[in-house]
């Protein structure tokens, strides 16, 4: 038997691992912290074989039994995931490692990795009967919420910072949601769809504030294992902002090793942030459980200007337990690295990906990393929604 759709069982608080129903709708523990989604991976691993995977659709969803989605009819796709993992030949070569490679989120709809997790979130919507969402964003998720929301139709709630990109800005509007420009950062546009959700009738899908976006991004560690023949690389370098990339990996990776696709083994997960806004890398250093809210955040990153990930401790949790470490890096630093990327490989990525090529080279420097360990880079968005940030490097 090959399992078609979901072997969720219940939901459960991330600190205090109180369980929670599935099949409801949920947003955070009573203790106020993120809820993950868990599973029979039992009987997963019984009746599901990872050889089976060739035969499934070419997106994310080829790990439906790992997603929370009970009805195939629920499902709200646009062909995000299974993105492709490009060696950096040159690249690589000039730092002198000779494994270096690049998982190219830019490719999902809406150009962003944001497609995988509201995928999936919103799917879970359809399914609960949630007609209204509403969300905080720095741009990508905003774009990627208004897209899904458009193809469920489901009424859609935006609030970003008035400095956003005008891609996103642009994308949100001609998908049909209501935008809402604030003056401030992402943390006040959570602030508004805080106090004004229960009035409104808004579902909440602000980062980790709800079960399923996590669910989505955690495919990407699915996809990696696959498409690495089911050997993890040596580091695992992530740009990090709410980091639910690296918590989402790092879930997948406990329950692939659960359904015995993969061993014990893990990557070094390296949290890359900017010196503008790095309040884990700062908790890092410090020996800190959690974050301090990071004040008067800039970057020109917008991904990375989150002054205080709520999932912080899972952040921490992860780089710690994998031997990795938490870096940041300068603006200038940053979009010199992408610029070089795009020289050397052809390949134009967003600032927050081309962070983790500054800190690549810094680590590599310091001798952290090996040259001959093998080294996955994830670019979590199209350095084409971006033009504003890269203009300063090319005036006319």
């Amino acid at each position: 038997m090959i399992f078609s759709m979901t072997t969720v069982t219940h939901l459960e608080c991330s600190v205090t691992g109180e369980r929670y129903e599935a099949g409801k709708v949920q947003n955070l523990s009573k203790t106020g912290m993120p809820l993950l989604v868990r599973y029979d991976l039992k009987t997963a691993r019984e009746n599901w074989n990872r050889e089976w995977l060739a035969n499934g659709p070419r997106s994310m969803w080829r790990y439906a039994p790992v997603l929370p989605v009970a009805k195939p009819t629920s499902i709200v796709s646009l062909g995000e995931g299974w993105t492709p993992l490009m060696k950096l030949k040159r690249y690589g070569g000039e730092l002198g490692c000779n494994n270096v490679w690049l998982k190219d989120e830019g490719l999902n709809p809406t150009g962003s990795f944001k497609a995988r997790g509201l995928s999936c979130a919103v799917s879970m919507c359809v399914e609960l009967g949630i007609k209204k969402v509403a969300i905080p964003s720095a741009g990508n998720a905003a774009s990627a919420m208004a897209a899904y929301a458009a193809a469920a139709g489901i009424e859609a709630h935006i609030f970003m910072p008035k400095d956003v990109p005008q891609s996103n800005y642009i994308e949100c509007k001609a998908f049909g949601a209501r935008v809402t420009l604030i003056d401030g950062l992402i943390s006040d546009c959570a602030k508004i769809v805080g106090d004004r959700k229960e009035a409104e009738g808004w579902f909440d899908v602000s980062t980790l504030k709800e079960p399923y976006r996590i669910e989505g991004k955690k495919t990407m560690g699915y996809e990696l294992a696959e498409q690495m023949m089911w050997k993890l690389p040596d580091a695992i370098f992530y740009p990090t902002g709410g980091g639910v990339g690296i918590i989402g990996m790092w879930k997948a990776f406990d329950e692939m090793e659960q359904l015995g696709w993969i061993g014990p083994e893990r990557p070094k997960m390296i949290a890359v942030q900017v010196e503008g806004c790095q309040p884990v890398v700062r908790a890092y250093n410090e020996g800190a459980e959690r974050s301090q809210f990071f004040d008067n955040a800039s970057t020109v990153a917008a991904g990375l200007r989150v002054p205080k990930p709520l999932g912080d401790f899972l952040i921490l949790q992860a780089v710690r337990q994998s031997g990795g470490t938490a870096i940041a890096v300068s603006d200038d630093d940053m979009m010199r690295a992408g610029v070089r990327l795009a020289t050397e490989e052809g390949m134009f990525i967003a600032p927050e990906g081309a962070a983790c090529m500054a800190a690549l080279e810094k680590l590599v420097g310091s001798g952290f990393l090996k040259a001959n360990e093998r080294i996955v880079i994830y670019n979590t968005g199209s350095g084409l929604k971006y033009l504003e940030a890269y203009s300063a490097l090319f005036p006319r």
